[in-house]
């Protein structure tokens, strides 16, 4: 079974960044499609981008897209998301897993976060 370790969340106010890493155990992430989703209390886990397996092409959901940017370091076996300009809207629980879909029109998780997986956003002022 694929097994994620994500990190990097925290509490910061609007307009600052941060990097959120995701760490894959017992795979290579260069196989998979990976995306990072989002999930607020009470609903469903939400597309933020992801990256395919192979030579890794990109995709954005529209709010991530010109702020976030996805990257994978094949030597690491890490993909990471890197959040500018952060927005209070980007509140969230965000984890990572392999996707069912990963191109321009879906981005959808292969499963949900399992207990205690995922790493803490929070945006406030």
């Amino acid at each position: 079974q694929l097994q994620f370790a994500e990190s990097g969340g925290e509490m910061v106010q609007p307009g600052k960044s941060l990097r959120l890493s995701c760490v894959g155990s017992g795979f290579s992430l260069d196989d998979y499609p990976i995306g990072w989703f989002r999930q607020a209390p009470g609903a469903e886990p939400e597309g933020v981008s992801c990256i395919t397996s192979g030579i890794g092409v990109k995709y954005y959901a529209g709010s991530a897209k010109g702020r976030f940017t996805i990257s994978r370091d094949s030597a690491k076996n890490t993909v990471f998301l890197q959040m500018n300009n952060l927005k209070l809207g980007d509140t969230g629980l965000y984890y990572c897993t392999d996707t069912i879909s990963c191109g321009p029109l879906a981005i959808k998780p292969r499963r949900g976060p399992s207990r205690d997986q995922g790493t803490q956003v929070a945006v406030s002022s």
